[in-house]
């Protein structure tokens, strides 16, 4: 068997490895986990809800931990490496309390002639196996918000995490069978041959990754026709209105931008800013950046941003910056590799424009250009000027005028006087629009997302012969037309006629 070494990107020196699982491993991962599901489903709601909560206090037992090994080998400060337990922990608390009335039998009201007499019932029945393949800029979070509520829909889940940062998701699924819980919750690691192997043999399958890697993967899940979830790129747009608070303002498009180092599908990843503003935001912007403290670490709180995770991703930040130059665009900060393995200045960018590389694609760095707009009308237009649509932010003190904006962007959410709140707000849906996405992740149907409707009907009075039954006869038909028009119409004239 292959292994995987896994470099820190801070330093570059090896961390740990993981197993290139091939394809006759992965089967027999899924294989246990199709076997343990029926046992799995058949328990009540309640009992999943158990095994999930003593989960969750497995993951506080062991927070610090897990926050160190996702450090090493993602680089984040530790701000961001402590962040992804406590998020995933209101999830789970999320979760549990809906489960029971999200998974709950329902019996739809009885409507129209040929249902009168019958029994209504609606039940949700999970896929057998959900596979969860997940990529290295939030690897544990992404990895188990969306397996929380798989398996408590009474899926089984079998998650692949990139092999760039595998360690963390590992050890935390680790802890799934240290609680003595059944064997229903699996990683397998490995290459992009694991992640095939996966989506060949699940039941439904969730990725978050680019939108490249998306579309392969919907074509694969489209040839076995299974239904998939897709969280893909975005190319996140702040509109900046004239009568914005400034400072909120500023300080929103410096950690939108910057967080992760800028490694987020919804980072702000463009500004438009109305005229009025535009010179105020922009040095304001600028100074803030310039207090931002690159480098690594530990647990000290010493710095703000961290490495980019991979050789690929600082290429792709130096294409855009370097393209972005040669057009045009000025530089007011950042705009080199820092010192170290994989770092990149926060760079803030101006006299950008949409023939420039870092307005068009993602960019996934840690890059801020700045766009003057005259209006309100034109931010929209620039805003929606993208293959892209997964979140937004709008700001301005006028709250109609700011929800009139966001009203207009196509985007799946788009946040008002903020930045990542959608990402917090469990209970409403999050899924991208055009290029970012197919489905959605969190909201009140996360849960049923991972079911099967199946609808059972019964017979409430036994007749030896229905009337819409053989043989047919001229009188049935006549009384059962006359019936329909009767109970259907909706005027007097067409009851009778």
């Amino acid at each position: 068997m292959t292994v995987i070494e896994v470099r820190s990107p801070a330093g570059g020196h090896i961390i740990g490895s993981v197993p290139n699982q091939d394809t006759d491993e992965v089967v027999a991962a899924i294989a246990a986990l199709r076997a343990a599901q029926p046992g799995w489903a058949q328990l009540p709601v309640a009992e999943r809800v158990r095994w999930l909560t003593r989960y969750r206090d497995w993951l506080l037992d062991n927070e610090y931990r897990l926050a160190k090994l996702l450090q090493s080998e993602t680089g984040k400060p530790w701000a961001e490496s402590n962040l992804e337990i406590p998020y995933i922990v209101d999830a789970i608390n999320y979760y549990t309390r809906i489960a029971a009335r999200s998974l709950a039998a329902r019996r739809p009201r009885r409507h129209g002639l040929l249902a009168i007499t019958k029994q209504q019932l609606l039940i949700q029945r999970p896929y057998p196996v959900v596979g969860v393949i997940t990529p290295w800029n939030f690897p544990l979070g992404l990895s188990l918000l969306d397996t929380v509520p798989a398996l408590l829909a009474g899926a089984t889940v079998v998650v692949k995490p990139s092999e760039f940062t595998p360690l963390t998701v590992v050890a935390a699924l680790d802890g799934w069978r240290e609680i003595g819980a059944p064997p229903v919750l699996a990683a397998v690691t490995g290459d992009g041959q694991t992640g095939a192997a996966v989506v060949d043999r699940v039941d439904f399958i969730q990725f978050t990754g680019s939108t490249r890697t998306g579309k392969l993967i919907a074509h694969a899940a489209a040839e076995r026709l299974i239904p998939c979830g897709l969280e893909l790129g975005g190319k996140d747009a702040m509109v900046v209105l004239s009568d914005a608070d400034l400072r909120r303002a500023v300080n929103a498009a410096v950690w939108g931008a910057m967080a992760n180092a800028g490694q987020m599908c919804t980072s702000v990843e463009r500004v438009y800013v109305e005229a009025p503003l535009y010179d105020a935001f922009v040095a304001a912007v600028t100074a803030e950046v310039r207090r931002l403290r690159l480098g690594a670490d530990d647990q000290s709180y010493r710095c703000d941003v961290g490495p980019l995770v991979t050789a690929q991703q600082l290429r792709i930040v130096e294409e855009h910056v370097a393209d972005a130059v040669g057009k045009g665009a000025g530089v007011l900060v950042g705009g080199r590799g820092g010192t170290g393995t994989g770092y990149y200045e926060p760079t803030v960018l101006v006299d950008v424009d949409h023939e420039m590389l870092c307005m068009q694609r993602e960019t996934f760095g840690p890059i801020l250009p700045v766009m003057k707009v005259s209006d309100e009308a034109e931010a929209v237009r620039l805003a929606n000027d993208s293959p892209y649509g997964l979140s937004a932010t709008v700001f301005s003190q006028d709250s109609a005028r700011a929800e009139r904006v966001a009203r207009q962007i196509n985007a799946g959410a788009v946040t008002i006087n903020d930045v990542f709140a959608n990402l917090f707000t469990l209970a409403l849906p999050q899924g991208g629009w055009n290029e970012s996405g197919l489905g959605v992740r969190n909201g009140a149907n996360a849960i049923v997302k991972f079911c099967r409707p199946q609808a059972i009907v019964a017979a409430r009075i036994g007749p030896r012969r229905e009337p819409t039954w053989y043989p047919y006869t001229r009188v049935r038909g006549a009384i059962m037309h006359r019936a329909a028009r009767l109970i259907n119409a909706r005027s007097v004239r067409r009851m009778l006629g």
